[in-house]
């Protein structure tokens, strides 16, 4: 549907754009990251195995490299609903980091996070809506009652042609079971 081809690369751009300044300027991105993880983390950031990036800057860069990736993803409408529960993945924690406006005590500051606060709400509405569409198809979950469905009436047919077919049988060996006793005391003294 050509409104799907003119949306998803509109709603990626920010995540594109974000994503590349993100790299550009991972220093001065993980400073504003930084308290937001020493929130989240704590001191369970010890807890997590070594792989595991938790420095600001890292997660910086990995948050923007998701960004790019999945965003481009989605503006080409490949993968687009995986794409777009990504995105949605790095829009929270991000929103989070960044536009906690309930924390600045200027209200010019708090109106300005508040602002952006909400884009980032419609952004991920728009997201959601993403992640729900199947395009016209039918979801996973129908597809697979459906295919269960079908299947269940093959085995019941199946099952009915069996029954039929071994009462015939059963039949015809009667009948020449009959045949046979027949024959057999015709031939008796």
């Amino acid at each position: 549907m050509i409104l799907r081809r003119i949306a998803r690369p509109l709603l990626a751009a920010i995540f594109i754009s974000g994503g590349v300044n993100a790299l550009r300027n991972s220093q001065e991105h993980a400073k504003s990251a930084g308290p937001f993880l020493d929130k989240a983390l704590g001191d369970r950031a010890e807890q997590l195995p070594d792989s595991v990036p938790t420095d600001a800057e890292t997660l910086v860069k990995v948050d923007a490299a998701v960004k790019i990736g999945a965003g481009t993803l989605f503006a080409l409408g490949r993968c687009p609903r995986l794409s777009a529960a990504l995105l949605l993945g790095s829009l929270v924690p991000t929103t989070a980091a960044a536009h906690a406006f309930w924390e600045h005590e200027d209200e010019e500051a708090r109106q300005q996070h508040l602002i952006h606060f909400l884009k980032n709400a419609g952004l991920a509405g728009g997201l959601l809506l993403a992640v729900a569409d199947t395009e016209g198809k039918p979801s996973l979950g129908w597809r697979t009652r459906h295919a269960a469905h079908s299947a269940g009436k093959h085995v019941q047919t199946t099952q009915q042609r069996v029954q039929k077919n071994a009462q015939k049988k059963g039949k015809q060996v009667r009948k020449q079971g009959k045949r046979v006793g027949d024959e057999v005391s015709r031939y008796r003294p």
